[in-house]
């Protein structure tokens, strides 16, 4: 496993609440910066500085972006050089993980040059989509057949399915913005975050006092009559990016900390009930990790992108973790932060490497991202810390 692909750096913008602080900003002014910072990170990891690499490709999700390559162009706008080709990933919620994902797999396929990879999306920015001059919010995730659900549609019905009360729900995203606010209290954000020139991001407002209390949450009229699914324990839509850098184990230097990729997996589950798919996926990429496989009880800490509290406790309930376990999303998730659709998956995975790396967690601890899909698939990753 010594090459196995290494994330050596990582950094995301802040995320703002569509239509608030990131408002302005297309998907190339997100991306650029957090490109630049993880060159900018890596070139000062070891002592003397590393000279700063030659990358191969920079690979970004995006799911509702205006098109025309956005990696490509926000590696430009970032000074890479127009050597430094580009590729976007739609993976709709797992695009961000599915790009970092794809540039490991070229590490791993012999070609050993550094990638740059992870997500954006500027909701604010995105454009109106149309057919026949009809506007439409989303393309369909399964073709005419198969049930094809919103996904706060297909919450609502997994919280039915599951018997997952309102309460529970509640207390969940109440306890994810509690998280939050500790941790920006205590700055664990700090180390990760990149501005992004001009506007200013909305993360501390985001996810504010106002949301943290369950009596406050209580109040939230549910989004369907008679459901438990609400506006309070539901994620915002919301602007943001993410970006990590991958390099082979013969590049990453003596005393370099980071994450190796030990084991992936992608997995279809069904499109009535996307939500689950993170759960399949998970159990699915620790069994392929570790030779022999690994189990939920030998991983130190969890990113599970938290599209909504009913969503998240079902994946939950199908790994064997409880709602309060303190290795999931330990510094709020996206019920807290927000989910800037693309980029959410290379989210997960800057918070692990700010909890386990920048954290100071020992060699051969092991963290896991993952996100549910929609139209029924599941993406997750398996990372163990070097030193």
């Amino acid at each position: 496993m010594s090459g196995d692909p290494i994330v050596v750096a990582a950094r995301r913008t802040p995320i703002a609440t569509r239509g608030r602080g990131l408002a302005d900003a297309t998907v190339d002014r997100l991306a650029a910066p957090v490109l630049r910072a993880v060159l900018d990170d890596w070139a000062a990891a070891s002592t003397p500085p590393h000279p700063t690499p030659t990358v191969a490709d920079v690979v970004l999700g995006n799911c509702m972006g205006p098109g025309g390559n956005p990696a490509r162009v926000a590696a430009l706008l970032a000074g890479l050089g127009v050597e430094v080709p580009g590729m976007t990933v739609d993976r709709q919620c797992g695009s961000g993980l599915a790009a970092v994902i794809e540039a490991a797999n070229a590490i791993r396929g012999g070609d050993e040059r550094p990638r740059i990879a992870g997500g954006v999306e500027s909701a604010s920015t995105a454009p109106v989509r149309s057919v026949d001059g009809v506007p439409y919010d989303r393309a369909p995730f399964a073709p005419a057949g198969f049930p094809d659900p919103g996904m706060t549609e297909a919450a609502e019905r997994l919280a039915a399915e599951d018997r997952i009360p309102r309460s529970r729900q509640d207390a969940y995203a109440a306890r994810s913005r509690r998280r939050a606010l500790a941790a920006v209290a205590d700055g664990r954000y700090a180390g990760e975050l990149v501005p992004v020139e001009g506007v200013s991001g909305d993360e501390l407002g985001a996810s504010g006092a106002s949301g943290a209390d369950e009596r406050v949450l209580a109040r939230f009229a549910p989004l369907f009559e008679g459901g438990s699914v609400t506006g309070g324990n539901s994620c915002r839509v919301s602007d943001g990016a993410a970006a990590v850098l991958l390099v082979p184990g013969s590049l990453r230097g003596v005393g370099v900390p980071g994450l190796a990729l030990r084991a992936h997996a992608v997995v279809g589950c069904d499109p009535a009930l996307p939500g689950v798919g993170a759960a399949a996926a998970i159990i699915e990429a620790l069994g392929r990790a570790g030779g022999t496989g690994r189990t939920v009880a030998d991983v130190a800490a969890f990113e599970i992108v938290e599209a909504f509290a009913s969503q998240t406790i079902a994946v939950l309930d199908r790994i064997g973790v409880a709602d309060d376990d303190v290795r999931v999303c330990a510094d709020g998730g996206a019920l807290a932060v927000g989910h800037p659709w693309g980029a959410s998956g290379a989210v997960a995975v800057v918070r692990l490497f700010s909890r386990l790396v920048r954290g100071g967690a020992p060699p051969g601890t092991l963290g896991v991202a993952a996100a549910s899909v929609g139209g029924g698939m599941g993406v997750a990753a398996v990372f163990e810390v070097v030193r």
